[in-house]
């Protein structure tokens, strides 16, 4: 298995919690509760600047809800965050904290680039 990037929302699956979620981000933003999605998503849809980016990255990425990661992975953590999947580990790469000190899509995707990079740099000079 390939490396992969493993987004995961501080949000549970389902249409139900999906409206809510929306709902709580426009009406009282400030107690959002995942920064991850206020920065990817617009009121209704991913934002496509933020897709572009996904879809650009040299590493596969994959999105899940919390419910969704923990019946997976059997794992609790502090959400939302990114985590590393390799064949033999699961390793939390950007964490809430980090996420949350974003304030722009762009802060985001700096952050992300950087730990692909990172990633990057550790896998080709543990090959040599």
């Amino acid at each position: 298995m390939k490396a992969q990037l493993l987004f995961v929302y501080n949000a549970n699956s389902g249409l139900f919690s999906t409206m809510t979620d929306f709902a709580h981000k426009i009406l009282s933003p400030s107690t959002y509760q995942c920064q991850l999605c206020a920065l990817t998503y617009g009121n209704f849809t991913v934002k496509r600047d933020w897709k572009t980016f996904i879809e650009r990255l040299t590493i596969e990425t994959a999105f899940l809800h919390k419910d969704e990661f923990e019946k997976q992975y059997g794992l609790q953590s502090a959400l939302p965050a990114v985590f590393l999947s390799t064949a033999s580990t699961l390793h939390e790469s950007i964490t809430k904290q980090q996420i949350e000190r974003c304030h722009s899509l762009e802060e985001l995707k700096n952050v992300v680039t950087q730990k692909i990079q990172q990633h990057v740099q550790h896998h080709h000079s543990n090959i040599q």
